[in-house]
């Protein structure tokens, strides 16, 4: 038996002739929770539609032309999601004082809407610039509190 890691981002060319990657295969999990069901279902279809439309019915054959507009479909749809949870990643996830700084910020409500919403429409929300300047201000004081306190006393087991 063998496995292969699933890639947590979007591969760099997912069109090759008249093949095209959907789904795992073309990296659509999302980083923090490992889901990919939805955008395999999703992917898939929009595929599928594409073609469809560009091989009028099936009365022409496609090419990569045609495959790559289904990209370019995904990519505006669903690019900014995964930038955003990338860069969360690549910020968040390097240091103790960083992911200290990611589970103070998770406790603001502004937050937690964001990615409740986030979640369910499976694309980036908040688009709040008063709600998104805050939560800046909030990351750049946690991140400065975390990175500068003294690391909590080695606790002595009993």
């Amino acid at each position: 038996v063998e496995a292969h890691p699933i890639p947590e981002h979007p591969r760099p060319w997912r069109v090759k002739d008249r093949a095209v990657l959907v789904g795992d295969a073309a990296g659509y999990v999302t980083k923090c929770s490992g889901e990919g069901i939805y955008f395999a279902a999703k992917s898939g279809r929009m595929c599928a539609e594409t073609i469809v439309k560009a091989s009028k019915n099936g009365t022409r054959m496609i090419d990569k032309a045609d495959l790559m507009e289904h990209i370019r479909e995904w990519d505006a749809k669903y690019g900014a999601t995964y930038l955003v949870l990338d860069l969360l990643q690549k910020f968040f996830y390097t240091t103790d004082a960083a992911r200290e700084s990611f589970v103070e910020l998770c406790e603001e409500e502004y937050v937690q809407k964001v990615t409740f919403d986030s979640y369910l429409y499976k694309t980036v929300q908040g688009n709040d610039p008063v709600g998104d300047l805050k939560l800046g201000w909030k990351t750049l004081q946690s991140l400065y509190k975390n990175n500068n306190k003294q690391p909590d006393p080695m606790r002595e087991l009993a």
